[in-house]
């Protein structure tokens, strides 16, 4: 146990309220917060953070794509991915066009070095994913996805 200034033990992850007996929404958000900083280390030395491998996802899986689209696919900001962007196309990694039916939307696609950068990315994270699914069976691990899955397109917003 960690002690705060006021002597308050606060338990460390996966002991008392910050384990099998805390809330559902706070271990799904300090799992979360682990898988990030996981994905962030297997990136590091890339240069490359999660918001952009999950743009340069975005942008791989659905090519011209808009930038508000991207923005609801990464649950990231429109301003975020508008400064992710720009930083990836300065770098050479993704270029944007001119949509012919809508001029303010610019359709992106990654460029072969964007591409490149990518598969690595994915390479690096594919491993961390392997290192998630350890000590899970196939039922496991299929019934943590359908349960994932079902939180995430639920309407847990009405009471009723």
């Amino acid at each position: 146990m960690q002690q705060s200034k006021t002597s308050v033990e606060v338990p460390e992850a996966g002991e008392g309220k910050r384990g099998e007996q805390g809330y559902l929404g706070y271990l799904l958000r300090q799992a979360s917060n682990a898988v990030r900083l996981g994905v962030d280390r297997a990136l590091e030395d890339l240069s490359v953070t999660n918001p952009q491998f999950l743009v340069m996802t975005m942008i791989n899986a659905y090519p011209g794509i808009s930038g508000a689209e991207v923005a609801r696919l990464t649950m990231l900001t429109p301003q975020t991915i508008s400064l992710i962007v720009a930083n990836l196309e300065r770098d050479g990694r993704l270029r944007r066009a001119v949509s012919p039916d809508h001029g303010r939307i610019q359709p992106m696609e990654l460029t072969d070095e964007g591409k490149a950068l990518l598969a690595q990315c994915r390479e690096r994270t594919s491993r961390f994913d392997n290192r998630l699914r350890d000590g899970l069976t196939p039922d496991q691990e299929a019934f943590l996805r359908q349960w994932l899955v079902e939180i995430a397109t639920r309407n847990l917003t009405n009471d009723t």
